[in-house]
């Protein structure tokens, strides 16, 4: 297989380390999106299979639209299985990758985790893209993390400035993505079922990659091809809820409610944390340990979900694993440094790792805010930070997580993936 993390033979300096990132790998590899979608897609004579459904393909235009950080790895995928079969299509991701890109369909890259004007010019391409769909059309899309980002396509009075704004406040008093994804539902005309509704009357078959914890379909990417049932009274309620005062041009719009628009959408899930749980899971007990998916859905603050999870391995048994997905936050104060919600983690429980314990948190993605992927949290960073005269609560109280292990060596690199689901913990007791 190929190996994801750059640095592997750079960060494996002990058994233990070697361990938790060959079950990084594990990881990294049960979530490749080219891989899942060739189990998934297939022709057999004029039938397009998909998952357990059948499409007839006969003399009929199929399309491809792939928004979020797995839309270029899922249009090559696609491609390739079609064989010459795809009439056309649109990819908006928010980097390029490496292997093949596709060929027939377009191509955006846009930004993230802030809107930009790039983003709504690409949004608006593809909704006017799918607008043109007939009836006896087929469109497969593939709906991936970043997609809420890169699917703005604002009312003439709002700017991504605006947008930018509202999202940077949300999250800095710590909202979790499902309250910030019913925000951003009702100020695009492309989330919350609007590419469903682009789409119609086409059929659409959708693959969904989920990056939120429980794999709510409506959350992930803001559900733009499921039927929303939260209202503009909702995302308005959560800006009062955390204290945020949307500016005066910011106007709120409701998502289409009519059944029409879905009757003839399937969204399938094509990967999720659960994948990567799995295989995980089967690596760790493969190198001899008891190994538990103590979490799918992890959430809270960064630094209190690292030192529960070091509390509870501190009461373990020798060749212990835990293994979690989820996503927490971080609240920033209005001074901060640089980091990712994974790193901060990693920082933070760093003081009470024991000499025969390992904790690495990490990002699907590949990028944890920053270009590292996470962090390695052990004896032997703490004894790199000794050595190198890095205060952990100086970093720390700073958020500066980024810089700290910048200095300390001990990040954990992979570049984008071209994958995302949600983030991942590996905790292991020697």
């Amino acid at each position: 297989m190929n190996q994801e993390i750059q640095n592997f033979e750079a960060l494996a300096t002990t058994d233990l380390r070697r361990d938790a990132l060959t079950i990084a790998e594990a990881g990294y590899e049960a979530i490749d999106v080219r891989a899942a979608i060739a189990r998934n897609l297939r022709i057999e004579n004029d039938t397009l299979h998909i998952g357990e459904r059948t499409y007839p393909i006969k003399e009929r235009r199929i399309f491809f639209v792939g928004v979020g950080k797995c839309a270029f790895a899922a249009a090559g995928a696609v491609e390739q299985v079609l064989d010459g079969r795809l009439t056309g299509g649109v990819a908006l991701d928010v980097s390029p990758i490496e292997g093949a890109m596709p060929s027939i369909i377009e191509t955006y890259v846009g930004s993230h985790p802030l809107p930009s004007e790039v983003n709504e010019s690409a949004t608006k391409h593809i909704v006017e893209f799918l607008s043109t769909c007939r009836e006896d059309d087929l469109v497969i899309m593939l709906i991936s993390g970043g997609g809420s980002t890169l699917l703005c396509l604002h009312t003439a009075s709002m700017t991504c400035f605006d947008e930018s704004t509202l999202f940077q406040e949300l999250t800095a008093r710590g909202a979790p993505i499902s309250n910030i994804n019913i925000v951003r539902k009702h100020i695009s005309q492309a989330r919350g079922g609007n590419l469903a509704k682009a789409a119609y009357p086409a059929e659409v078959a959708a693959f969904i990659v989920s990056d939120v914890p429980g794999d709510d379909l409506a959350v992930i990417a803001s559900g733009p091809t499921v039927l929303d049932t939260s209202t503009v009274e909702d995302a308005r309620a959560v800006l009062e809820k955390y204290g945020v005062v949307a500016a005066a041009n910011i106007e709120f719009l409701e998502t289409p409610k009519e059944q029409k628009y879905f009757e003839r959408v399937q969204n399938f899930l094509l990967l999720s944390g659960q994948h990567a749980l799995a295989a995980m899971k089967e690596a760790a007990e493969k190198l001899g340990y008891s190994a538990l998916i103590a979490d799918d859905r992890f959430d809270g603050e960064a630094r209190e979900t690292g030192r529960a999870i070091v509390e509870n391995l501190h009461t373990k048994p020798a060749k212990t694993a835990f293994l979690y997905a989820g996503e927490s936050t971080v609240t920033l104060p209005a001074t901060h440094g640089t980091g990712g919600r994974n790193e901060e983690m990693a920082l933070a429980i760093l003081a009470d790792i024991r000499d025969d314990e390992l904790v690495l948190p990490f990002a699907s993605d590949g990028h944890d805010n920053t270009n590292y992927a996470g962090a390695i949290a052990d004896a032997i960073t703490r004894e790199h930070a000794l050595t190198k005269g890095l205060s952990i609560p100086e970093y720390l109280d700073g958020y500066r997580a980024y810089d700290f292990f910048t200095s300390s060596g001990d990040a954990l690199v992979t570049g984008y993936t071209g994958s995302n689901i949600s983030d991942l913990i590996i905790a292991l007791k020697k």
